[in-house]
């Protein structure tokens, strides 16, 4: 069975900093790559970062220079280091693994105040 666990959201001061956390199990098939996308009231969800299996990044314009995404040494984990946070980054954050499937996590809230 399928599990993506994912933690380290909530409510936060503009300016300020989350970490977010997506541990996976039961994958079938190699990862290829993972990443979080999100989304908020409205609007379609959107790529925030992802990092494939060689460690090749890609960010959405408007978190370069504030996010990092990275991988634990298991592999099967992956973070996002969330920094100066502005109110617009307010959505549902999902994580993302590619593997033979696409596998999607049940998403965590975060919540950015001005």
């Amino acid at each position: 069975q399928v599990q993506l666990v994912e933690s380290g959201g909530g409510l936060v001061q503009s300016g300020g900093s989350l970490r977010l956390s997506c541990t996976a199990s039961g994958i079938i098939g190699s990862i290829s790559a993972m990443g979080w996308y999100r989304q908020a009231p409205g609007k379609q969800r959107e790529l925030v970062a992802r990092i494939t299996s060689r460690g090749s990044t890609t960010y959405v314009d408007s978190v370069k220079g504030r996010f990092t995404i990275s991988r634990g040494n298991a592999k099967n984990t992956v973070y996002l280091q969330m920094n100066s946070l502005k109110p617009e980054d307010t959505a549902v954050y999902y994580c993302n693994v590619e593997s033979l499937y696409i596998n999607w996590g049940q998403g965590t809230q975060v919540t950015v105040s001005s």
